[in-house]
């Protein structure tokens, strides 16, 4: 059975950092985060191959890093200069080469003073 397993979530103040992981049961070719704010529709933050090529939201870029270790069947997304607009539920998701999709069960991101 496939499991993602994510910890890092939490509360932090405007301008501070996080950083999120999950551990996968299996080994995945692209593994990566999403995030939903209330009200909104879940959308990409960062993904990542296992060949190491990334991608990430415009509005992201610059202030996280998404990393992996592929031995570990773990990424991590570093989140610097965390803004209000970040607070949402974060998700780790894996593709297998087939392109099917797991998610992990989310972990809260609260960016406030």
């Amino acid at each position: 059975q496939v499991q993602l397993v994510e910890s890092g979530g939490g509360l932090v103040q405007p301008e501070g950092s996080l950083r999120l992981s999950c551990t996968a049961s299996v080994s995945f070719y692209t593994m990566g985060w999403f995030r939903q704010a209330p009200g909104k529709q879940r959308e990409l933050v960062a993904t990542i191959t296992s060949g190491g090529s990334s991608n990430y939201a415009y509005s992201v870029k610059g202030r996280f890093t998404i990393s992996r270790d592929n031995a570990k069947n773990t990424v991590w997304l570093q989140m610097n200069s965390l803004k209000p607009d970040d607070t949402a539920v974060y998700y780790c998701k894996a593709f297998n080469s087939a392109g099917i999709g797991y998610w992990g069960q989310g972990t809260q991101v609260t960016v406030s003073s």
